[in-house]
């Protein structure tokens, strides 16, 4: 997947994930946070990673999978095998 490094938007969103992930490291060390702070910080995390992960679908399939040069049956299988397993 070499065209992700120059997509601004997918960087972008790994940074701020990133950023998450570390405020929820700090909340948890911080003996005046209560858990709800924690709990809503992990919400904002998994939000994020849910965000990613459908760029990256929607990445993939616009580069590999839709275009009609490079249309690979076996690509497409193994694409559906990775959606059902981020489904469960």
């Amino acid at each position: 997947m070499s065209h992700l490094h120059n997509d601004r938007k997918i960087i972008n969103r790994i940074n701020r994930l990133q950023g998450q992930v570390s405020a929820v490291h700090k909340t948890v060390l911080d003996q005046d946070k209560v858990c709800l702070d924690v709990i809503q910080q992990v919400a904002a995390v998994k939000g994020a990673v849910n965000g990613l992960m459908n760029e990256l679908i929607e990445a993939h399939l616009r580069n590999h999978v839709l275009q009609p040069d490079t249309y690979d049956a076996n690509e497409v299988e193994e694409f559906f095998k990775l959606l059902k397993k981020y489904r469960e």
